[in-house]
């Protein structure tokens, strides 16, 4: 994480993305707009049902468990580093943060996004074979296997919105772990 003047952790928003059509990559704008139960306002993953055109066609009545997509700035860094060319928006999210671990978020952690939005998180998403159409190669970094044999996935993780808000970049992010329990995050 990073610390401010006073050596606090902080982690906040670095870019904010939405389209309102099906594409991989979504373009970055100045704010945008979560809804309770819904998702990011003008999207095309809105909605209380799920919107993924892939699991539509297998129950168009599935609750929607990714209407706010999240990605780390950091993996980008990462990625810069093995030879891939990749900025905000471009890997389909919504909102690129900086200063988190996404991935070591346990099952249900609430993030506190600027001064009204909380998202819950549901868990990783699972990246598809669309990866490898933007850049060749791609998928092969955004998911593997540890050592242990658990398979590692990079390609972000998602949400569902609690409470509305706007969140623009440089909001600042705060973690509110679930009471109980933590549970890894799976696949949704």
């Amino acid at each position: 994480m990073m610390q401010d003047a006073t050596g606090t952790a902080t982690a906040a928003v670095e870019s904010v993305s939405r389209d309102s059509r099906h594409a991989f990559s979504k373009p970055t704008v100045p704010e945008i707009r979560l809804i309770k139960g819904f998702g990011v306002e003008g999207d095309a993953h809105a909605g209380a049902t799920t919107q993924h055109r892939y699991l539509v066609v297998k129950d168009p009545t599935r609750p929607n468990l990714t209407q706010v997509h999240f990605m780390p700035a950091e993996l980008f860094d990462e990625l810069r580093g093995a030879g891939f060319e990749v900025s905000p928006g471009e890997l389909g999210e919504n909102i690129t943060t900086r200063g988190l671990d996404l991935f070591g978020l346990p099952l249900g952690a609430r993030l506190r996004l600027g001064a009204d939005a909380v998202v819950k998180i549901t868990g990783m998403r699972n990246p598809c074979s669309l990866i490898n159409g933007f850049q060749k190669g791609l998928m092969k970094t955004l998911i593997g296997t540890a050592e242990d044999g658990q398979v590692i996935r990079k390609a972000g993780i998602m949400g569902i919105v609690v409470t509305g808000g706007t969140v623009a970049p440089g909001d600042p992010i705060r973690v509110q772990l679930p009471v109980g329990e933590q549970r890894p995050l799976g696949v949704v």
